[in-house]
């Protein structure tokens, strides 16, 4: 028998998403920016309700998720040999123990838009 705690199946994972942003007026990204991206960290069952969650959420702030691309729970992640530091696991708990979308990094994009 194994010592390790099993999660039920449909336990919470913590998913990676990156979002693509489109400009929206009074989005509060920066002047002369085209859009951005947003790393964020999201707590859900499976990685659609994420994406969901985390689109509703954004949109709500006033932004305008474009396109969002999936990197994997917490736990695929880890078993594809990604390495994951302190502060990304910090940021994946606090998800979990939120039960929230955590954005984790944005960046503007400048230039012209395609």
């Amino acid at each position: 028998m194994s010592s390790e705690p099993r999660q039920p199946e449909n336990a919470p994972q913590v998913y990676t998403l990156v979002v693509e942003l489109g400009r929206r007026p009074g989005d509060g990204l920066p002047e002369g920016a085209t859009g951005g991206a947003m790393i964020c960290y999201a707590s859900a069952r499976d990685e659609a309700e994420a994406v969901r969650e985390t689109v509703a959420v954004l949109r709500e702030a006033g932004l305008n998720p474009l396109d969002v691309t999936g990197h994997g729970s917490e736990a695929e992640r880890r078993a594809e040999g990604h390495e994951i530091d302190t502060e990304e696991a910090n940021l994946m708990q606090r998800a979990r123990d939120e039960n929230a979308v955590i954005v984790a990094q944005a960046t503007p994009y400048y230039g012209e838009e395609t």
